[in-house]
């Protein structure tokens, strides 16, 4: 099969979930510097959340640039990827209308956990449709960054119930690791 169509279906679904993002955000009532201070904290969560779907994207180009062929069990790691992205916006907004108190910070890291492994499937599935030697298996090789991503958001989850502050700042530091494009496909290309 070819990738084409998956990667444009792809950036259409994530042009959506940015597009629903930024519909979230109301408008506030007064003209003053004053009036936007109960919307600090769904601005951040909206800009955290840009930032990761953002990577995400970024990221997926990379990956399929990297591969020539695509078979079902893609399409459907695929999709799985994207049904976890698709939930970002509402946990977005949860836990920015509710300033970051624990249920809603824990479950936005639940939501970035499953897109992290979500991740993570897609990845191995175009391994194994391309093989171990290939340019996507040379580039991701062991993927300590993947795991190490995981890592973190399974404690902030936890952390979350502690304190949730610390959890938001785990999840910045992962988006941090990923902000730069993954530059092993790059580099073999």
């Amino acid at each position: 099969m070819e990738k084409g169509r998956l990667q444009s279906f792809s950036d259409g679904v994530i042009a959506i979930i940015i597009t629903i993002m930024v519909l979230e955000l109301k408008i506030p009532i007064g003209d003053s510097l004053a009036s936007l201070k109960p919307l600090i904290p769904i601005l951040i969560s909206y800009i955290l959340s840009y930032i990761y779907i953002g990577i995400y994207w970024n990221n997926h180009h990379h990956m399929f640039y990297a591969v020539s062929k695509i078979n079902g069990g893609i399409l459907w790691a695929n999709l799985h990827l994207l049904f976890w992205l698709s939930i970002i916006p509402f946990v977005t907004g949860w836990m920015g209308e509710n300033h970051f108190t624990t249920l809603p910070v824990a479950l936005y890291g639940c939501v970035l956990f499953m897109s992290a492994l979500a991740w993570t499937i897609l990845s191995r599935s175009l391994i194994k449709q391309h093989g171990k030697t290939s340019l996507i298996a040379t580039a991701f090789g062991k993927d300590l960054k993947g795991a190490l991503s995981l890592i973190l958001y399974a404690i902030a989850i936890f952390i979350a119930f502690i304190n949730p502050w610390v959890s938001l700042c785990l999840y910045v530091i992962v988006a941090v690791m990923w902000f730069i494009p993954d530059r092993r496909i790059e580099k073999l290309v």
